[in-house]
């Protein structure tokens, strides 16, 4: 089989029954001394699966900073490590969207390895302008969103909206 060429690029993952899948591989970078991925490296894959989400949705971080100054921050994460990854499994990274609200949303992940659920997160997403105060989500990035939407129970999570069940602001 040959070698991908110059033109493969990396994937961006894939929308599947109104979720967003991204497909990673633990490499021993993501490891702990115990060969099982560390804690804080989900942090990482499920900020790559958000991010991959966006940018297959046309709505890539750099181009909404670049254009309307829109810049995406992390108010809130609630995460339960189910089971661990080791070194080259082939996980799944699941993103859905909850509520849509003004100026921020739930975003409701988990990481799989089959149908085997390893990781679950609830955040709060707020887009911030670049003085540091809140925007309103533009209607093109809502819209956009809405395609992976979910309304009651997030595949893989057992709650509804992270705002509903954790947050009290």
């Amino acid at each position: 089989m040959p070698l991908p060429g110059p033109t493969s690029m990396p994937t961006s993952g894939r929308i599947d029954h109104g979720v967003h899948v991204l497909p990673l591989r633990v490499y021993y970078e993501d490891t702990d001394a115990a060969g099982i991925v560390y804690y804080a490296n989900w942090l990482r894959f499920l900020e790559r699966g958000r991010t991959e989400l966006l940018r297959l949705l046309g709505q890539e971080h750099s181009a909404l900073r670049d254009e309307r100054g829109i810049n995406w921050v992390v108010r809130r994460c609630a995460i339960d490590y189910l089971k661990p990854a080791r070194l080259d499994d082939t996980v799944e990274i699941v993103t859905s969207c909850g509520e849509l609200r003004g100026a921020s949303l739930d975003m409701l992940q988990h990481a799989r390895r089959g149908e085997e659920t390893l990781v679950r997160a609830e955040l709060v997403v707020a887009c911030m302008g670049d003085g540091g105060r809140p925007v309103r989500l533009p209607p093109h990035v809502r819209t956009a969103l809405a395609q992976v939407a979910v309304s009651g129970k997030p595949l893989g999570s057992p709650s509804g909206s992270p705002r509903s069940r954790h947050i009290r602001i």
